[in-house]
Order: C-alpha cells, then sequence, then structure tokens
C-alpha cells in the first residue's frame, strides 16, 4: 500500500482463515521509506504526459517488487500465495470517470516470480462509482466488533454501519495538508502536533476551511489531490500566514470534522499516522471522551495494506469485494485485475 502522505510503502505478510467470520493474522510488517527523489517523482506525477507516467509506472512497479523481495528475504517468508497492490494513486477524478494508480503491472508478477492481484478502483469508476473508499469491506469483516472505523493520514476518513448497509466516506484532507507546510519548515511532518500545540491559529482561515461544499456533501462521496489543489491550498494561502499558524489552523479543522463525524458513535477504531499525532488526539479526547480506541501499532500502521491484503483475498474467491452502497457503483462487485508471472 502507498498512500498520498508519499512516507513509504508499507508491505504486510497476513494470514486470512475462516470459519464462522473472517479472521486475520499479521505475520510481518515493514514501511519502507521512499527517497527524496521518489517523493518528489510521485508529488509531481500528476503533471506528467501519458508517455512520462507509464515509464513512471513501470519504474513504481520495479521499486515495488525490489521492495517486496527484500521483505521476503528479510522475513524469511514461507509460501506465499499472491501479491495484492493497491498502487500509487496520481489522479482520482470519478466525477470524470477518472482514476489511475500507478504500479499495477504484470511487470510485477514477473519480476517477483508470483501472482499479483491490483488495480483495484479502476472497475468501480467504470460502474459509475467514486472508486473510493474500498477499505470498508475490510471494516465490515474484520472488523464488525467497533461503532465505526477512522483512518488518518492523508486524508480522513470513516466507515461505519447503518440500517444494515455499510456508510463510508472521506471526511477531510489530514496529513496530506500539515505535512506539505511542515517539508516549508525543512520538516518531514508536524511530530506529535508540537507545531500545531505551540501555535496560535487563525479563526477567520478555520471557518472558511469548515465551509467548503464538500462537507455539506452526502455520501458517497471521497476527495483527491486535486481537490486539495483547487480547493484547500488557494484558500489558506489567500491568508499569507506562516506554515506554523497554517499547520495549527488545519490541525483544529482535522479535529473539528472528525468530531462532527464521530460524535455518535461509542466506540471509534482509530488507525493511521496521524493517530500518533498527540496534539490532535487531545483535541479528539476533548469533544470525543474515551470513545477513540488506539489498537497495537501494527494494526494503526497497516490497517489499509491488511485490508487490501484481504481484498486481493476476496477476488481471488471471487467473493464482492466492493460495496455499491459505499462508493455509488451501480451494484456490488469483485473488482482486481490478476496478473501471473
Amino acid at each position: 500500500m502507498s498512500g498520498t502522505s508519499l512516507d513509504g510503502l508499507d508491505i504486510v505478510e497476513v494470514l486470512f482463515t475462516k470459519a464462522s467470520n473472517w479472521k486475520f493474522e499479521i505475520l510481518n510488517a515493514k514501511t519502507y521509506s521512499y527517497n527524496t527523489s521518489w517523493q518528489k517523482r510521485l508529488a509531481e506525477a500528476h503533471r506528467l504526459s501519458s508517455v512520462e507516467l507509464q515509464k513512471l509506472s513501470e519504474d513504481f512497479a520495479e521499486l515495488s517488487a525490489r521492495y517486496c523481495l527484500d521483505f521476503r528475504s528479510e522475513f524469511k517468508c514461507g509460501k506465499i500465495d499472491f501479491i495484492s497492490a493497491h498502487g500509487h494513486t496520481v489522479f482520482h477524478q470519478p466525477e470524470k470517470g477518472i482514476t489511475l494508480q500507478i504500479g499495477n503491472e504484470a511487470l510485477l508478477a514477473q519480476l517477483t516470480q508470483l501472482p499479483v492481484i491490483c488495480d483495484f478502483r479502476v472497475q468501480d469508476v467504470q460502474l459509475g462509482g467514486q472508486g473510493a473508499p474500498l477499505v470498508p469491506i475490510g471494516d465490515q469483516l474484520l472488523f464488525q466488533d467497533y461503532g465505526a472505523c477512522l483512518n488518518i493520514g492523508g486524508f480522513a476518513n470513516i466507515s461505519f454501519q447503518s440500517d444494515g448497509k455499510r456508510v463510508a466516506y472521506d471526511i477531510c484532507a489530514a496529513n496530506k495538508v500539515t505535512n506539505y507546510y511542515a517539508r516549508q519548515l525543512n520538516l518531514d511532518y508536524d511530530v506529535d502536533g508540537k507545531i500545531a500545540e505551540s501555535s496560535p491559529i487563525n479563526t477567520r482561515l478555520l471557518k472558511q476551511l469548515n465551509q467548503l461544499s464538500y462537507f455539506n456533501q452526502s455520501p458517497p462521496k471521497s476527495l483527491g489531490l486535486e481537490w486539495i489543489e483547487a480547493q484547500v491550498f488557494p484558500l489558506i494561502d489567500s491568508f499569507s500566514l506562516s506554515p506554523e499558524y497554517i499547520i495549527a489552523t488545519f490541525t483544529h479543522h482535522i479535529a473539528h470534522q472528525i468530531t462532527e463525524n464521530t460524535k455518535d458513535f461509542s466506540n471509534v477504531l482509530i488507525t493511521g499516522g496521524g493517530a500518533y499525532n498527540k496534539y490532535l488526539f487531545k483535541l479528539l479526547q476533548q469533544f470525543l471522551k474515551d470513545k477513540l480506541i488506539l489498537p497495537s501499532h501494527n494494526l494503526i500502521d497497516f490497517k489499509e495494506a491488511l485490508i487490501f491484503a484481504f481484498l486481493g483475498v476476496l477476488k481471488h474467491r471471487n467473493e464482492v469485494n466492493i460495496l455499491a452502497d459505499v462508493t455509488g457503483a451501480k451494484h456490488d462487485h469483485s473488482s482486481g485485475v490478476l496478473f501471473y508471472p
């Protein structure tokens, strides 16, 4: 799994079993960090021509294969049934029928000599869906004991059961924005939320962020980098604030939006890199009290990779792995492309 935060490629070795319910065991897990060159290439990928994008996709498949082989060697993995790969999202404009994840290439199967199941989003968009979020099927079948599942990564998203149906959507932009401004301070991110905690906020900017039209839309709905560049960055930059002010204000914006979308649930599983932001967690606890549940570090860090492995399992069994109620597609379906070495 490669997320919009651009921190690295998450790889998990996971064992799934099914009796009455699905169970999982994370056997090994590691994040292979992107170097500065790869972070830059991925961040600027949406500006490339189609020919340049294809070259980048093949290069990313090669990088993913190398990390997979390193992982298998380091952890002395036994029999592997297949690799389930998300790729890295470059474009996500479902309203235009567009979503693109690079690295979903037959080359990945050739280089690893393992079957590869990948490219999970395209079919959903072709069926009129958002192509996102895809994690809710895993939330429903693997984490049914929680009132809601909250993930805070590049974007914050939520998944929960309501009237017998799964509801899920992106709440707001999160680390994708705060990390962008942290890099202006020569930092990868706001460690523990210390910048946000020690800096004042701009209440006028906060109000305008919370008034963006997306927050009044009903699900299914999802966000992409294009939305940040069109709606969020221009608004923030119009205020001519220091990065510290922006990070503090946007952290309060994230807290407000998450609170508004989780306040009705009794126990909320929180995962993703944002779960380590101590100041954000402190803000959330002020409003949500003891509703938030922090799991093990492996689950915080690797839940998305775990669930994309699960999407591969369901595809391999020709079972539904994408829920139309969540994405807005014409019907539930089993999505993904299978490549053999």
